[in-house]
């Protein structure tokens, strides 16, 4: 008794507290499961996520891509991609950026609402033997810009991710820094629960804060298929199937909800196990901190508790991704490093028309990213061994050659790789090809 009494005065001074106790998010790129989900529910959701879409389940009209592992596969399924997709704008007299208008069908429809260009389409076809819908990017674009496929492995640690850490996150980097490194976070809408927002944390330009909404996202634009979060064709000229393409099966759910469920069950990227042991990776991790490249590229972060309830409410973090530390080497915020394409999130194509007419986020949320034209968020580096082209273009092929690029905020710290010897040179690349 005398025990629970001098309990309950240290919690009732606040000097006793149960916090609940971190481990590390498993690795790997064995295609298993980090304990969201069984193994059996795993593999199905990776063949959904697997699938190759055909005519017949709403492919296109206009597309990129046939199935989420066709830009998602280095080294499995979920992995990063050298795979680049096309977009395109312009500005205006007052140097807003403005999405372009491309004509398809010989002038008979203008698309409009999305940067994004489509590399492929269904027709001309045996149905349509005279309808002309591939896209060409007018003289009148001048912004043109790739952005290779990103890394999906371990995003659910990435969403578990409380919005005040990454707050947090951009206030003390600009603090520690004075200034020279200031990282934006920015609120970006939920789309599966209209008007809601959350801190944008997936895309290049952190166009998504809910795997869910991403999900919906990439089935339209990239494939085509809609969905009961993007309902909306970008053409119907061409068009058999009936919408939404994406329906629940037998268990209730839609293919979006497979691909959100897989993402969340994916370990996150290993490290070269060997290469990470050596004298020269760790001194080059060493380097790495002291020259500045870890403000932007954190080595840890915490995921929020299990029982915290995110994505506008409509998502409870359980368990397997609750009070879990990884290592992403990335803060998932938007920078200005001196290679920012100039293209602003399509409002239309990111969040779809409903959305986009939502009046409270026209006018507090959406006049907001036109701020982001120059940043990128930073690239995170976990599986950066495994990339064969680098940064978000994939314009860089060389660790090097990436490092020289970094500009605008990042510009002191290139400055200081340039001033190690040879040899911390050399520590310093051997630690980014164990990442």
């Amino acid at each position: 008794m005398k025990l629970l009494a001098g309990i309950s005065v240290f919690l009732s001074l606040g000097l006793l507290s149960f916090a609940p106790a971190l481990s590390d998010a498993p690795t790997g790129f064995d295609n298993k499961s980090n304990g969201l989900v069984d193994a059996a529910t795993h593999t199905a959701d990776q063949a959904k996520f697997e699938e190759v879409e055909a005519l017949t389940d709403g492919l296109g009209p206009l597309y990129n891509a046939q199935s989420c592992r066709e830009c998602h596969q280095n080294p499995t399924s979920g992995g990063s991609s050298q795979v680049a997709e096309l977009r395109v704008g312009h500005n205006d007299a007052k140097g807003a950026f403005q999405n372009p208008e491309i004509p398809i069908n010989h002038g008979a429809e203008i698309i409009k609402g999305r940067s994004l260009v489509n590399d492929r389409a269904i027709c001309p076809s045996g149905a349509f033997p005279n309808t002309e819908i591939q896209e060409h990017v007018p003289d009148s674009e001048k912004i043109r810009t790739f952005r290779v496929s990103l890394n999906l492995l371990g995003d659910g640690f990435v969403e578990a991710l409380s919005d005040q850490t990454l707050l947090d996150l951009a206030k003390d980097q600009c603090k520690k820094t004075q200034g020279k490194i200031c990282g934006q976070a920015l609120y970006v809408p939920i789309v599966e629960v209209p008007g809601k927002t959350g801190v944008g944390r997936f895309g290049w330009k952190d166009q998504h804060a809910s795997l869910l909404s991403f999900s919906a996202d990439a089935y339209l634009n990239e494939m085509g298929i809609t969905n009961r979060l993007q309902p909306d064709e970008v053409t119907n000229l061409c068009n058999a199937a009936s919408e939404p393409n994406d329906t629940p099966g037998t268990d209730g759910l839609s293919d979006i909800d497979h691909f959100a469920r897989f993402m969340r069950a994916s370990e996150a990227p290993a490290r070269d196990v060997t290469l990470s042991q050596t004298s020269e990776a760790k001194n080059g991790e060493g380097l790495f901190d002291k020259i500045g490249c870890a403000h932007c590229h954190v080595a840890t972060l915490t995921t929020a508790s299990a029982g915290t309830v995110i994505n506008g409410g409509n998502f409870t973090i359980p368990p397997a991704l609750g009070d879990k530390t990884f290592h992403p080497y990335g803060d998932f915020l938007l920078h200005n490093v001196g290679t920012g394409d100039g293209i602003v999130q399509a409002i239309p194509e990111h969040y779809g028309r409903r959305i986009a007419e939502h009046p409270d986020l026209k006018n507090s949320t959406f006049p907001k990213f036109q701020s982001t034209a120059d940043k990128i968020r930073t690239a995170p580096l976990w599986g950066v061994r495994l990339h064969s082209r680098l940064m978000h273009d994939g314009a860089s092929v060389t660790f090097t050659d990436a490092i020289a690029r970094h500009r605008g905020e990042a510009s002191h710290v290139t400055e200081e790789f340039e001033k190690l010897t040879p040899a911390e040179k050399k520590a310093l690349l051997t630690f980014l090809q164990s990442l």
